[in-house]
């Protein structure tokens, strides 16, 4: 049975990608919550930004999706 671990090259970390994208969905729903505040605590409507902020939330669970997809692969 030969040793085929030291011919292994080392795989290169990918947990910036679930910190972009833990940080990405957190900024999306700080914004959802922002918005439904804004709409009891006011009369005026919440701005565009924060719409645009919202769409963080399903770019960071892409993301995650992503990082989970290639940190679960194996190395051959």
């Amino acid at each position: 049975m030969s040793n085929t671990s030291s011919e292994q090259t080392p795989r290169r970390s990918a947990s910036w990608l679930l910190y972009v994208a833990m940080g990405l969905f957190a900024i999306g729903l700080l914004a959802v919550f922002a918005i439904f505040g804004v709409g009891l605590l006011t009369d005026s409507k919440p701005g565009v930004w924060l719409y645009l902020l919202a769409m963080c939330a399903p770019l960071g669970f892409l993301l995650s999706i992503v990082y989970a997809l290639w940190s679960g692969r194996r190395a051959r």
